[in-house]
């Protein structure tokens, strides 16, 4: 950040971060499609500072006492063309307001930028997300101008901060009299409809009415309602804590209002939980399942967490400690009765309330995505934006993994065209008679899965196998070994046993070998295995192919393809694991390997075969020239 003094030895001019500049410029050329939303992040913003006032006094009382009333108030000059906001809270020093306002110091902000995708409503809902919602102003004014005051500091020691968005930002000292922030917007001609106090009143209405701190707002000198003396302050919001009201007085509009104001997002949220408990342990909490993932969900590391108040008094708002981390995608507010006012980070670690919270709160969490479940389109999409978070679950929350498992959805053979609407109960109710065990595959993506030979048997019997296409499923798996009762299986992994499920209608049964068969296969097992050698771990003939040659297969314990590159991509290196090459002994491919007689081209038709096996699994081959080259031989050899 660079600095040039000017007149003043107390007046410098700075530039903006390199990311602050590029912001702006998105913001105020092309990012908002909403120009409104400027006021819910600025008085968002305000009600944070209010909080944090609060929670500072909870040690240092003085800090609130020559002004104990917490507010916002809006003032409107339509002649001029601005929109003042003030507010009493924990303010800004000098310091402060040239971090804050000059640099975004949060991790991740070549994530935040690089996610923004030039769509005007997507890129907006990103904005408060990330904590940077006061540049939003710099969309309807053409400068902006910032006094604060620290709360503790003197009135000389205030601080003004003026920019014009564009590429720097002038910070000096100023006297002021109050503590807390004042913000004057000097808002474009394009912008000037918000400079009237019905238009403000009509936006604080809409996103602001639930905050629990009352907003204030200068009537109009031609106030014809008659509602306030004009001139006066009038406050315009209800200024109660929402999850304080009994559901009974709150209606469904008003949830999503509260909703869009704590997770800075347009849209409204899938579905919620209120709950008040009473007894051993009291607290309130009102849970939200959002209707899309923010940019940073699989940062497993960043910032997220309920707001959590304690007796109604702000305490922090990224409290991580009350849901497990595969449920970082739920949003809300905890206020516990419990726990003491000067509540510490430590104490939030290794405190047996806050397991005990923890342990509620989460099953609070998944019962209400169960009930979520029951509206098909609305789970959809949730699934859509959320499931593979939620997968982490089976493998991170023993306790809750039953109730984990039957969220699960899942692509499968017989069911839509690569959509994940399968639930495991689902399957299991149609299992075909004799069958006793839930089939599944991992493959890289869906059209690898459904056109795996591995499924060729078990077209033939009508049976049913789920298609698992994330990186994270096997590893998922591997934790998930029984649902209700039932095995599930790996159709790709050991020995594969259909022989008590009959075959499918229309289908005929598969013809025993006769010995002739079986010598020739067994001979044919044999060239394989010597030519093939370090390559594989076996070759053995299979009854899982109807249409393929070959397929491979790895012994039940093995790591598959999915696991190697996820493990190898979290920097962890596994041995490496040898397929085993199954055969199929009735196809004409096999029949030409055991008529061969030339070595050579034997041992190009085994090598092919083995390549086409693993090409079909969607692996990558070691040695493409060389498949390309042996193919080439063949081909010339016709």
């Amino acid at each position: 950040m660079s600095t040039t003094q000017e007149n003043s030895p107390q007046r410098e001019t700075m530039g903006f971060q390199a990311e602050v500049s590029k912001l702006l410029h998105l913001m105020i050329h092309s990012l908002y499609s909403n120009p409104e939303i400027f006021l819910r992040e600025l008085v968002s913003n305000a009600s944070d500072a209010a909080d944090k006032l609060r929670f500072e006094a909870l040690s240092q009382p003085e800090l609130l006492a020559d002004d104990p009333e917490l507010g916002i108030w809006l003032d409107v000059d339509s002649d001029a063309g601005t929109i003042t906001l003030r507010d009493n809270g924990i303010g800004m020093s000098r310091d402060e307001v040239v971090h804050n306002l000059g640099t975004i110091a949060r991790s991740g902000t070549a994530e935040f930028l690089g996610s923004l995708s030039g769509d005007e409503k997507k890129d907006s809902q990103l904005i408060g997300q990330f904590g940077v919602g006061f540049y939003s102003a710099f969309v309807v004014a053409d400068r902006v101008t910032l006094e604060s005051r620290r709360a503790g500091l003197s009135a000389g020691e205030g601080v003004r901060w003026e920019s014009e968005g564009t590429g720097e930002f002038t910070v000096e000292a100023a006297e002021l009299a109050q503590r807390g922030t004042r913000i004057t917007l000097h808002l474009r001609d394009s912008a000037r409809e918000f400079a009237d106090a019905w238009r403000l009143r009509g936006i604080i209405n809409k996103y602001a009415e639930h905050i629990a701190l009352p907003v204030h707002l200068r009537q109009p000198a031609e106030d014809k309602e008659g509602a306030a003396e004009a001139g006066a302050y009038e406050v315009i919001n209800q200024a109660r804590a929402l999850w304080t009201c009994p559901r009974s007085e709150i209606k469904d509009d008003e949830y999503q209002a509260f909703y869009k104001h704590i997770a800075h997002d347009f849209e409204d949220a899938l579905s919620w939980s209120h709950n008040k408990v009473e007894g051993k342990l009291e607290y309130t909490s009102l849970l939200y399942v959002p209707g899309r993932a923010p940019f940073d969900l699989y940062q497993r590391d960043g910032v997220r967490g309920l707001k959590l108040y304690v007796q109604r008094v702000f305490i922090r708002d990224d409290a991580e400690q009350f849901l497990p981390l595969y449920l970082r995608f739920i949003k809300g507010v905890v206020d516990s009765n419990d726990l003491p006012l000067n509540v510490s980070r430590e104490l939030l670690q290794s405190s047996e309330i806050i397991d005990s919270m923890k342990s509620a709160l989460t099953r609070r969490s998944l019962d209400m995505l169960a009930k979520l479940a029951d509206d098909g389109e609305a789970y959809a999409k949730f699934w859509a934006a959320f499931g593979q978070v939620l997968k982490e679950g089976v493998g991170e929350d023993f306790a809750n993994k039953d109730k984990v498992a039957k969220l699960l959805r899942f692509a499968s053979s017989s069911h839509g065209e690569g959509a994940a609407t399968v639930a495991l109960a689902d399957y299991v109710a149609r299992f075909r008679e004799g069958q006793d065990t839930i089939y599944y595959l991992t493959a890289d993506n869906y059209t690898t899965a459904r056109q795996s030979p591995h499924l060729e048997i078990f077209r033939k019997k009508g049976v049913e196998v789920l298609l698992l296409t994330d990186r994270i499923d096997e590893w998922m798996m591997s934790h998930l070994t029984e649902f209700d009762g039932r095995k599930l299986q790996h159709i790709g992994k050991g020995e594969v046993d259909l022989a008590k499920i009959a075959v499918a209608e229309g289908e005929s049964a598969e013809p025993e070998l006769s010995e002739a068969q079986s010598q020739q296969a067994e001979t044919v097992v044999a060239r394989l295995q010597q030519v093939l050698g370090e390559r594989v771990k076996s070759v053995r003939i299979t009854n899982r192919l109807s249409e393929s040659p070959t397929c491979l297969v790895l012994d039940a314990f093995d790591p598959g393809f999915q696991m190697r590159q996820l493990m190898e991509a979290a920097g962890q290196k596994l041995p490496e694991v040898k397929p085993i090459l199954e055969i199929n002994p009735t196809h004409r491919l096999i029949d030409r390997l055991a008529s061969e007689s030339d070595e050579a081209r034997f041992a190009d038709l085994a090598q092919v075969l083995l390549d086409q096996a693993a090409l079909a699994e969607g692996a990558q081959l070691e040695d493409p020239a060389a498949y390309v080259q042996r193919v080439q031989r063949l081909l010339q050899g016709l």
